[in-house]
């Protein structure tokens, strides 16, 4: 789905001019003291720290399994449910890179750089800085990391600008390898954490030498780890099991929220209401959901009050969807199975102009 989809539901502001913006800049602020005077945006200690108990009783049972059962392929097991560990972990980094845990943003960010850094080998400075990108313009084609033109391919202006035999064959049948490419997520972010060390895409420069510090102890704790317990081929495998169920798991996390959803251009002129909104998909599942996703199947809410603690997000939503219905806003909102469904409709859409082409190679 493109910016036309926008533009033909009448939302887009191309005839409405300014002025139809700034009478339509209020909507947001009617909603943002609804949800203020009900309490939503108030820290929830309490949940973070049963949260955060939980997951490193979790990390500690499956370092716990990892020594006990030493040289046994049973190891692959563990490696699996550290994969899934990490991820919840990471859910705790993302909510804290918010701010949505503590009222300090030192504590935040302490607890981000143990999280993400310590314990899961991420460079905490370096998603911050890309995800604030991601949030400040959701699905905006040429200023949302998120849907740049990398190995997928997300527009068709993506699609058209592929010149190699590789990068348009992988563009045509990317519907059938989406998934299969998430099994390298997990060694994609940790690559990215590194070389963010060594580039300038981290706006907290003066947090480097702290992070670099953190990824190091982890890698080298990780590493010894498996040397030390296991053989090298079991480490080897341990090792590839571990990093593929990570990355598939965050793949399947984060993939829902907005790919296949409309996309934004710079003739779109759109309040902060409407950018967030029609960019966005909810994924319904109730506390399973919750659990499983992270509070990301709230993408909508989560969008539109990045500060909102997790648990506050479930009674943010008959808020947000009132006030959508009241203004003629889309709320999207589909199954899991369904919101995939999508996405992968859409990667096949977008595949198909080289489909119909012969391969110049």
């Amino acid at each position: 789905m493109t910016s036309n989809a926008l533009r033909s539901a009448g939302i887009a502001a191309g005839a409405g001019g300014e002025e139809c913006i700034a009478a339509r800049g209020s909507d947001y602020a009617v909603l943002a003291r609804q949800v203020k005077n009900a309490g939503m945006l108030d820290r929830r200690p309490g949940y973070y720290s049963l949260k955060i108990a939980a997951n490193l009783g979790l990390f500690a049972l499956a370092g716990t399994a990892f020594v006990l059962l030493g040289h046994s392929w049973w190891q692959m097991l563990v490696a699996a449910f550290l994969g899934i560990v990490f991820t919840q972990i990471a859910f705790v980094g993302h909510d804290a890179g918010h701010r949505q845990i503590a009222g300090s943003r030192r504590v935040n960010d302490l607890l981000g750089l143990v999280h993400g850094n310590l314990l899961i080998g991420l460079s905490y400075g370096w998603w911050v800085t890309k995800h604030n990108r991601h949030h400040a313009n959701p699905n905006h084609e040429d200023r949302d990391p998120d849907v740049a033109n990398g190995a997928i391919a997300f527009t068709t202006d993506h699609v058209r600008s592929r010149r190699r035999w590789a990068t348009r064959a992988l563009a045509r049948h990317q519907a059938y390898l989406f998934f299969p490419l998430l099994l390298l997520e997990g060694v994609n972010l940790h690559v990215a954490s590194v070389r963010a060390l060594f580039g300038d895409d981290m706006g907290r420069t003066r947090s480097k030498p702290v992070e670099a510090l953190l990824l190091g102890v982890h890698l080298a704790g990780y590493l010894t780890a498996l040397l030390v317990v296991l053989t090298p081929l079991q480490a080897l495998v341990f090792l590839v099991v571990h990093q593929c169920v990570f990355g598939f798991y965050m793949g399947c996390t984060f993939a829902p929220n907005h790919k296949g959803m409309p996309t934004v251009r710079e003739a779109d002129k759109l309040d902060y209401l409407r950018r967030q909104v029609l960019t966005s998909r909810n994924i319904r599942g109730g506390r399973f959901a919750d659990f499983v996703l992270g509070g990301l199947n709230y993408q909508i809410e989560h969008h539109l009050f990045p500060s909102m603690p997790r648990p506050s997000l479930r009674r943010a939503q008959e808020l947000v969807r009132a006030h959508c219905g009241k203004h003629g806003l889309t709320y999207h909102e589909s199954s899991i199975v369904g919101s995939y469904g999508q996405v992968l409709r859409h990667l096949h859409a977008v595949g198909a102009p080289l489909r119909r082409m012969p391969d110049a190679g």
